[in-house]
């Protein structure tokens, strides 16, 4: 009997089945389109089906899975959008969900556009604005001591002005090119959603707030600080003039090497601060050639200049030469500053984390360069790492 029962209800299911399949034949038939009326009353066929399989699910126990799987199948065609259509539109969704921040969660509307042109959400370019300085004031501390911690919070506050203040005055010079760069055009300025003005305005704010770390500082450092802002409010026009750019952000991005000793000891000893300052150009040098490689066809396209350009095909050899002058340069200013064996140790560790990047990284890869410039961050922690253990035992 049990059988019995069995074979009438896949009887039963296999009617359906094929009820259905003939309606859905007919809904997609060219002529159903021709007769609107027709259309109307074979819809309302389906829809009285529908229901029918609807309670036969319900009372089948047996059949209620299947029964909903098949639906799921015959009528998954029914949605407005094309599967293609669908998978892009979920594509951008998690695009967008990918894209939001911190800013996007914790900061007003009206502060998230300021937020964003002074790249708070990517602190990456900060680490490496700080941690020259954060060399140099290690570096300066009297043997044996810690690094003065006031002078380096002022400093890590004054890396994070500075360079939101760089950042605003990039998209300032670049919005013309920015709009024409996928990558870039979404900044604020380059989309509208700032005005210049606004971005003006922007820049004398943070401006400020960086001149009253500059003024806590003794009066040479006042000096030797604001002679960077040429340095600064000039580099976004070298990706127009020359070839070298990251060569110039390396000079303006390293300042903080001749700084950061000036405020702890007042004055400049070359043999220490001009071998740490040019270590920071030419690491400079290898980050932003690596970075740069991300962008090299839109910069073939709207017309401006990069050491990715201008190494091309011999961008490793590049890189790595620069490299091994980076780690020398390091080696004889710690020479200079008589620090402690623990430092060589540091020295070398840093060393095989530069000479993976240079060696792994994908020069083809967008997000592989990507990963690599952002690893810097941690190049620069080894290296301060190993100018506190080694001036902390001298």
């Amino acid at each position: 009997m049990s059988f019995y029962r069995l074979s009438r209800t896949a009887r039963s299911l296999r009617h359906r089945q094929s009820s259905l399949s003939a309606a859905h034949t007919y809904i997609h038939s060219p002529l159903l389109l021709a007769d609107s009326s027709r259309h109307s009353g074979h819809l309302f066929q389906v829809s009285e089906n529908f229901h029918s399989i609807n309670q036969f699910y319900k009372d089948s126990n047996s059949f209620r899975s299947i029964g909903a799987y098949h639906r799921l199948l015959q009528y998954s065609s029914f949605s407005t959008l094309p599967s293609d259509e669908k998978r892009e539109e979920s594509k951008l969704s998690k695009g967008n969900e990918c894209d939001r921040s911190w800013i996007d969660i914790y900061l007003p509307e009206k502060a998230r556009p300021y937020a964003r042109l002074a790249r708070l959400d990517k602190p990456i370019g900060t680490w490496l604005l700080a941690w020259p300085c954060m060399w140099s004031i290690t570096m300066a501390a009297a043997p044996g001591s810690l690094p003065d911690i006031k002078m380096m919070m002022l400093f890590g506050t004054g890396a994070l002005l500075l360079r939101g203040a760089g950042c605003t005055i990039n998209d300032l010079l670049d919005r013309d090119i920015d709009t024409k760069v996928a990558r870039t055009r979404s900044r604020p300025i380059a989309s509208g959603v700032l005005s210049p003005f606004q971005g003006l305005c922007f820049l004398g704010f943070q401006l400020l707030l960086g001149l009253e770390i500059l003024l806590q500082l003794n009066n040479f450092s006042r000096v030797l600080g604001a002679s960077s802002l040429l340095l600064v409010f000039s580099y976004p026009l070298m990706k127009r003039l020359t070839y070298w750019p990251q060569a110039y952000l390396g000079l303006t991005f390293n300042w903080g090497a001749l700084l950061g000793w000036a405020a702890v000891r007042g004055s400049l000893d070359l043999a220490v601060v001009i071998p740490l300052y040019a270590s920071g150009v030419f690491w400079t040098l290898v980050y932003d050639t690596i970075y740069a490689h991300q962008d090299k066809e839109d910069d073939m396209i709207v017309g401006v200049k990069s050491t990715a350009l201008r190494f091309a095909d011999s961008t490793k050899e590049w890189i790595s030469g620069f490299g091994a002058a980076c780690i020398g340069s390091l080696a004889l200013s710690g020479y200079n500053a008589n620090l402690e064996w623990t430092y060589y140790i540091f020295l070398a560790a840093g060393s095989t984390q530069l000479a993976w990047q240079i060696l792994t990284v994908d020069l083809s890869s967008r997000a592989d360069c990507s990963r690599k410039f952002v690893s810097n961050k941690w190049f620069g922690a080894i290296i301060c790492s190993g100018i506190l253990f080694g001036r902390l035992l001298s």
